[in-house]
């Protein structure tokens, strides 16, 4: 069936097409171009969307995202995944990483055999990309939220090449530092496994060993990482300075302040930049106090907090994500958009299939009006909401 959606503000990686038509076949875009729909599209389509001059942008991928509305994918429940991935898409989510935390092996295979369980049987919900893996193999001095009982290095690696080895496994988040996760990020580049950076205190010096051994991407740049100094300046300044390196970037002005997302803007760029969310079970849920990890935590205007003050991941959705970092930098929905879709997917390999409105991509697609609200949400052809 072919679907066409015309009268829109279509939002290409090369600028802004207004009015224009997009035609959706066999679940990718076929065509797009400017101006009024050509009647053989018109006589083709059998379902037809005015989008009556509203934003239509590539759908929102989540690379770092731990649950919302009461679950979280540590739950290892395809119920719970199927809740969080139906959530997403009213955000204008369409695909995204389920993201772990340090924990015992057990839990961890249970989270990742749900992921595979889960995968390609999502309906009505964003696309399940596989799993991010935050962790275990961390620093204990920058665990933030992280139980820090679970955090350990790979000197197991029988456990450590059980878990990567997992088909599910496409991000691998650690410690670059110490000299027994080395063979780890070794091992994961020579799978394909995208590895991150995270709750780290390297110096930059050993992250500059890091990126040459294969790391491309920091966890939430700026948080559980040791900061910018002016005679050390540590994983923060590999960020800001490093082009091999995309910077996940929690822009709830909780977490990173707007000033800091304005400087590493300014020296990295958008495509330097990958907006994620962070997001764990409390996302969705009014203030209050909740368990998380078998903690208690605070939900108070948007902050999440263990009950030491201790952020605790976020209550943050990426459209609104999107909005905080369109404001803090200043530019425009154009440019900040494509942190939020095309850079997450070269990120992790995908972009030859999303993370933009182009033909021959999936039709992973949002509209929405000028307040920012999400209208409908396309995922991979299929219409998985309509705003009522």
């Amino acid at each position: 069936m072919a679907t066409l959606i015309w009268n829109a503000k279509i939002y290409t990686p090369n600028g802004i097409l207004s009015p224009a038509w997009l035609t959706i076949e066999n679940r990718t875009i076929s065509r797009l171009g400017s101006g009024q729909p050509p009647a053989t599209e018109l006589e083709q389509a059998q379902e037809k969307v005015d989008a009556h001059q509203h934003h239509l942008l590539p759908g929102l991928i989540d690379l770092h995202i731990h649950g919302a509305m009461g679950f979280e994918f540590m739950d290892g429940d395809l119920h719970a995944i199927e809740e969080i991935a139906q959530f997403l898409v009213q955000h204008g989510v369409t695909a995204f990483l389920a993201t772990t935390w340090a924990a015992p092996q057990s839990a961890l295979l249970k989270a990742l055999d749900a992921v595979g369980n889960a995968y390609g049987r999502i309906r009505n919900g964003a696309a399940l990309l596989g799993a991010y893996l935050e962790g275990p193999y961390m620093n204990p001095n920058r665990a933030g939220a992280q139980a820090i009982q679970f955090i350990r290095q790979a000197t197991n690696r029988q456990e450590a090449l059980t878990l990567i080895g997992h088909e599910m496994v496409k991000v691998v988040s650690l410690a670059p530092e110490y000299p027994e996760n080395f063979w780890l990020i070794d091992a994961c580049v020579s799978r394909g496994i995208t590895v991150a950076a995270g709750h780290t205190s390297a110096t930059y010096e050993q992250m500059e060993v890091a990126v040459q051994r294969g790391v491309s991407l920091l966890t939430h740049c700026f948080n559980a990482m040791s900061p910018f100094h002016h005679r050390e300046p540590g994983v923060v300044g590999a960020g800001m300075t490093m082009p091999e390196l995309r910077c996940e970037l929690i822009a709830d002005n909780v977490h990173v302040h707007p000033l800091a997302q304005r400087i590493l803007y300014q020296l990295r760029g958008s495509e330097g930049i990958v907006l994620v969310s962070d997001s764990t079970r409390v996302t969705g849920l009014p203030d209050g106090q909740y368990i998380l990890d078998n903690r208690p935590v605070q939900v108070k205007e948007g902050k999440v907090s263990l009950l030491d003050g201790t952020l605790a991941g976020s209550g943050l959705t990426l459209d609104r994500a999107l909005r905080n970092f369109t404001n803090a930098v200043g530019i425009s929905l154009q440019e900040a958009v494509l942190s939020a879709s095309l850079y997450p997917a070269r990120a992790i390999g995908i972009a030859h299939q999303k993370g933009s409105l182009e033909p021959g991509k999936d039709a992973d697609l949002f509209l929405m009006d000028d307040e920012g609200n999400i209208l409908l949400t396309m995922v991979e052809g299929k219409m998985v909401y309509i705003r009522t």
